[in-house]
């Protein structure tokens, strides 16, 4: 018999003499394949003791002001004979009453994995403002073009995250293709056949992706008690590291038709000394020292057909603007009702397409002086960009961060428990079960009874993504009536059973290495595209992929800045290469055939190489292949398992009995009794 000893946040609990305490303990149950486990008890109750009652804050008495908060586990500690055996949380369930006075506390204690759905709750990804804080950039043709060539790099807390942000050729509106022979001005032809062409990819196509890691590293910072072990989670490993996630929170376009941009006016100098005010230049801020009468400007534009609009602003506020005009203006006045009083004026140009102001000058003029007195202000900087700032919290795809990171587990077959240092450690299913210490249990194994029942529960297990509507892989699934990248696996028997699923909430597109129109020659570009069957957007669920960067010869492509201008040749001079869309860690198997899907697919980049490190096959098959081999049984035995054992292995050990070495599927133990209910796996 043990005696048991528990701790609720580090006060030691009263129990019950006879109470005892039932621990289930499993990592991966052979049931239900998909899901990780934690270890938890049956519940069990604690006597309303007064110290009981001082620590629960005699939850029974809902009129105390700040009582104990039963909303939230709270952490514990099992011992057993006053040595440490068990660190999770404690449940408060409820308390059972006798006579109106409170007899006992029942509660439940849960392993320490439990941690992640506590801590995230029902957060998003949105709720990552780590993201915003360090890798916040511009979306504009400008930086569009750079990220397409240069990953954004950057430098938190003295760790480097390189190409953490990427332009990946993934269009989200329209079907890019390639033709050397017909280059239709606006197409999203991406052939490049010299200059004055105006066909290609319009900066505004594309969106930007992140790398996951990022976004691990944005969980750890935005949840302090969450740290991940690098087991899995590490920068060496390109199945993990080379992983991005495009960032599309709606379908279409992330500029509207109609969004309006705003530009502060820059540069000021004063060109005539004022006779009527003192006005000085700080920064890009106009400060005037008395009032005036009139405003008037005068601009030359760099295209006289675009709309543009004029702010200025008095101490932050309003004071005056213009709207919807367009073309060269000179000397127009700007209204407003009564005198311009002295303060801090700045300067915006607003509108809905980038133009320049080839020239912006403004004249401040006091008509209440005979003659009136003028104090011109001119060689400004006047431009209207198309540039919105981008935000990843607002542009992440609307994914709980739980449902995120489940995804990433069940994508990758990982495990995850809590070590007593209280960092998670995470790791492939195999790598779990890697380098066990053995317990022979013999001894303490009830022989008076034992079952040996069927290890499979099931006929077939069924792995696939939960989006596959992209067009190509919509395409697929009709041709080929499956779904792209996904794997049904049934040992190639036909068995009795039910059918297992394993989804992961991603979406799973197919890629294309475009073909030249011209003649049909593979070109040495691959690209995307978020669009249905009927070339239309659509949201598409989270999207994964491997990012490429392409420097094969030749690679040339045509981009475009805007419509109806002249294309760009990406690469451009001093780049020597571009982000492309992959499923597939690497564009040759030789060098690396890691992919993407859980069943071989044909790769899109090299069809008649064999890519054959899928999913499956590198992180699932030695597990289900077990679970399916006619050998395998599942053995229940009873066992009194002594101190020295309960408390140093791991469900990663095996334990011997009859001379056979086994697997642990479960195990109930009572730990007062060390009475333990085993559910065992043979190896074969």
């Amino acid at each position: 018999m043990q005696n048991i000893q528990l701790y609720i946040e580090n006060q030691r609990i009263d129990m019950f003499k006879d109470e005892s305490i039932t621990l289930t303990q499993t990592i991966q149950n052979v049931r239900d394949i998909g899901k990780i486990f934690t270890n938890f008890t049956k519940t069990f109750s604690l006597p309303a003791s007064k110290d009981n009652n001082k620590i629960f804050k005699h939850y029974y008495n809902f009129n105390i002001i700040g009582g104990f908060d039963a909303r939230t586990k709270k952490s514990a500690t099992i011992e057993l004979n006053y040595l440490p055996f068990q660190k999770g949380k404690i449940k408060l369930e409820g308390v059972d009453m006798r006579d109106n006075k409170p007899y006992a506390y029942r509660v439940t204690f849960f392993g320490n994995t439990v941690d992640l759905k506590d801590v995230i709750g029902e957060d998003k990804l949105d709720a990552l403002s780590w993201l915003d804080t360090n890798f916040t950039i511009d979306y504009s043709n400008t930086e569009v073009k750079l990220r397409l060539q240069n990953g954004y790099d950057k430098t938190v807390d003295s760790v480097t995250y390189t190409d953490a942000i990427i332009t990946p050729l993934i269009a989200h509106n329209f079907r890019l293709y390639y033709d050397s022979s017909t280059h239709v001005q606006d197409s999203r032809n991406l052939s490049f056949q010299g200059a004055g062409q105006k066909n290609g990819v319009l900066w505004s196509d594309l969106k930007y992706a992140i790398r996951v890691h990022v976004i691990i590293k944005a969980i750890e910072a935005t949840y302090p008690s969450l740290i991940f072990s690098t087991d899995f989670f590490n920068t060496s490993n390109t199945r993990y590291h080379n992983l991005y996630l495009w960032m599309q929170r709606k379908k279409g376009n992330l500029i509207e038709d109609d969004q309006e941009f705003t530009s502060q006016v820059t540069g000021f100098a004063l060109t005539v000394n004022p006779l009527f005010v003192s006005t000085t230049v700080v920064g890009d801020v106009l400060t005037v020292e008395s009032s005036f009468t009139t405003i008037n400007f005068t601009t030359v534009m760099s295209n006289t057909s675009i709309l543009y609009d004029i702010l200025i602003y008095r101490d932050g506020s309003l004071l005056t603007f213009i709207i919807g005009i367009s073309g060269d203006q000179t000397d127009v006045n700007l209204p407003f009702i009564g005198n311009v009083e002295d303060g801090d004026l700045t300067v915006f140009v607003r509108g809905t397409s980038a133009v320049t102001f080839n020239t912006f000058n403004l004249s401040f003029i006091d008509s209440r002086d005979q003659p009136p007195q003028q104090q011109d202000i001119g060689a400004a900087i006047a431009e209207i960009t198309e540039i919105i700032q981008f935000n990843p919290t607002k542009n992440v795809p609307e994914i709980k961060v739980i449902d995120f990171l489940t995804g990433l587990f069940k994508l990758f077959n990982l495990t995850a428990f809590v070590e007593d240092d209280g960092t998670i450690k995470v790791q492939t299913l195999d790598s779990f079960y890697a380098n066990p210490t053995s317990f022979e249990i013999d001894e303490y194994v009830d022989v008076t009874k034992n079952k040996v029942e069927v290890a499979l529960p099931y006929k077939e297990i069924i792995f696939n993504f939960k989006g596959t509507k992209s067009l190509l892989a919509s395409v697929f699934n009709q041709l080929f009536n499956r779904e792209w990248g996904s794997l049904e696996y049934n040992n190639n028997e036909a068995l009795d059973g039910g059918i297992y699923k394993i989804q992961v909430p991603f979406e799973h597109m197919q890629f294309e290495r475009l073909p030249d129109g011209t003649g049909g020659t593979p070109q040495n570009v691959q690209v995307g595209y978020m669009i249905d069957e009927n070339e239309q957007p659509i949201k598409g669920e989270p999207l994964l992929f491997y990012s490429i960067y392409n420097n094969s010869s030749p690679r040339s492509i045509s981009f475009l800045n805007s419509l109806g201008t002249s294309h760009i040749e990406i690469p451009e001079t001093g780049n020597a290469g571009y982000y492309i869309p992959s499923n597939a860690v690497s564009l040759s198997a030789s060098t690396d055939d890691t992919v993407l899907h859980f069943g071989l697919e044909t790769n899109e980049w090299a069809p008649s190489e064999n890519f054959d490190g899928t999913l499956f096959e590198d992180l699932y098959k030695s597990y289900i292949q077990d679970v399916f081999n006619t050998k395998r049984r599942l053995t229940k035995i009873t066992a009194y398992l002594p101190l020295k054992i309960l408390r140093n292995y791991k469900l990663s050990d095996r334990f011997i009995y009859n001379n056979q070495t086994y697997k642990i599927n479960s195990v109930k133990t009572n730990l007062k009794t060390g009475k333990s209910d085993i559910e065992l796996l043979n190896d074969v």
